[in-house]
């Protein structure tokens, strides 16, 4: 009976697969059957307005002066411009392959769902003892003072917690107050702050093998996010300290300097080490980006990426687990902490044509996206200035940027509203492999694995058709 259901279920995905394809193809193809040589002209000023847009960007970031705010109006009149001129000729075309393709992505995810390598196992969670006592190191200024708005103190006393509580008046050395708890006989450690604080304290306690709480009280609290807490009530983190169970989680390092997230290297790095940057950002960035973009400011940097080294990249990203990119809906999400390697994104453009040249074909050099255990960072200085889960540092060069695997364990609440299971990748490729699968499900007994095959819907194996 079970094996019934599950063939009727991988027939629904296989039609699905076919009816994505279809879906995108009709995407395409009906703004060109409705336009007639229009639609075809209207394409190539569509893929012309992009790569103008991005070159205008370019321009927009290394100019100053007046040509900088004509290549800034450009950027955005160009894109308007199109989809305008889009919407006067194709009419109903337009909302119709715009439905044609929001078809296709529903029943590409759906036919894609628990098969093959998009079935993602939940992160494994065990259920521990209570912490008897629990030490929270909060920072009353972070988030624009979350820790008072949502009562952190008061609420984590009740549950049997000491709080410490950052002076904002003078420097703070989190990591010598983590240490200082554990030495007191803590048994489990937590931050409510930015992810820079939440790196430190998360060290020591990865350093002594207990327990570390997540309080999302910073600005963005990426890290709170890829662990599915709540970021919009910070409090209910604490329901960790009375329902909780734990995750075992990677832990990056640049050099000696633990991170949570991330540690950038080249024009953002620089940008930040800047006094003025706190207190206006764009303006700030909008100064420095073009003497920094065009090679005349900041360090001379050299990423080794395995056997792939990056010569001059203008800005380097690794991330302590790999970041999604090729889904814009995924986009800056981490599916998971714990598969052992590190996220490098490298970037690297040196004119307008590059600008183009990457917006509309990503994968031609201008972008890297690798992973890797190990990543060492060289420069032409001998300090390197990084940007470590958003901290401003100077880190000795040559940088040595590592990741300890399950180095970090993690309590968080039973029920937290980020541990759905994401929507699987769009790939097409295995879209067509499946739609092109004919024939009748072979018996269970008589499933062979094949790498291009998925597997049938609650672990029957691979399908194989006749």
């Amino acid at each position: 009976m079970a094996v019934d259901l599950s063939r009727r279920a991988y027939r629904a995905q296989r039609w699905a697969a076919r009816g994505a394809l279809l879906a995108a193809a009709l995407a395409v193809v009906f703004p060109l059957l409705y336009g007639g040589l229009q639609g075809l002209v209207l394409l190539l000023c569509g893929a012309v307005g992009l790569a103008l847009s991005a070159a205008a960007l370019w321009w927009t970031l290394t100019l100053r002066g007046p040509l900088r705010w004509v290549a800034a109006l450009v950027a955005v009149c160009v894109p308007a411009a199109v989809i305008a001129l889009y919407a006067a000729l194709l009419f109903w075309a337009l909302p119709v392959s715009l439905a044609l393709w929001a078809l296709a992505v529903w029943s590409g995810r759906f036919a894609l769902r628990g098969t093959g390598s998009e079935q993602r196992e939940r992160q494994r969670e065990r259920r521990m003892p209570l912490p008897r006592r629990a030490v929270l190191i909060m920072n009353p200024r972070s988030g624009g003072g979350k820790v008072g708005r949502y009562r952190l103190r008061e609420k984590a006393e009740r549950l049997g917690a000491r709080v410490v509580l950052l002076d904002p008046e003078k420097e703070n050395d989190v990591t010598a107050m983590a240490r200082e708890a554990v030495a007191g006989g803590a048994d489990l450690l937590g931050a409510a702050g930015g992810d820079g604080t939440q790196a430190l304290v998360a060290a020591v306690a990865a350093e002594h093998d207990i327990p570390f709480l997540v309080i999302s009280a910073g600005t963005r609290n990426h890290f709170a996010l890829d662990l599915g807490l709540d970021r919009g009530d910070p409090a209910a983190c604490l329901n960790a300290l009375s329902d909780g169970v734990e995750l075992r989680v990677d832990l990056g390092f640049a050099g000696d300097q633990p991170f949570v997230n991330n540690a950038s290297f080249g024009a953002y790095a620089s940008i930040v080490q800047s006094p003025a940057y706190r207190n206006d950002k764009i303006g700030t960035s909008l100064e420095m980006l073009p003497d920094l973009l065009t090679g005349q400011q900041g360090a001379r940097l050299v990423a080794h990426v395995g056997d792939t080294s990056l010569d001059n990249p203008q800005a380097v990203l690794v991330s302590n687990n790999p970041y999604r990119t090729d889904d814009p809906f995924g986009l800056g999400r981490r599916e998971r902490l714990d598969t052992g390697v590190l996220g490098v994104l490298g970037v690297k453009v040196e004119s307008a044509v590059d600008a183009a040249a990457l917006l509309l074909d990503p994968s031609r050099g201008r972008l890297t996206n690798l992973t890797a255990p190990e990543v060492l960072i060289e420069g032409d200085r001998a300090e390197i200035e990084a940007g470590v889960d958003g901290e401003a540092l100077l880190l000795p060069a040559p940088v040595l940027c590592r990741i300890a695997p399950g180095a970090l364990r993690v309590r968080v609440p039973r029920k937290r509203p980020g541990v759905a299971q994401a929507p699987p990748r769009l790939n097409w490729r295995r879209l067509r492999k499946l739609a092109a699968t004919v024939g009748r499900t072979a018996a269970p007994s008589r499933f062979r694995h094949h790498p291009e095959i998925p597997d049938l819907p609650g672990g029957q194996g691979p399908f194989l058709g006749r």
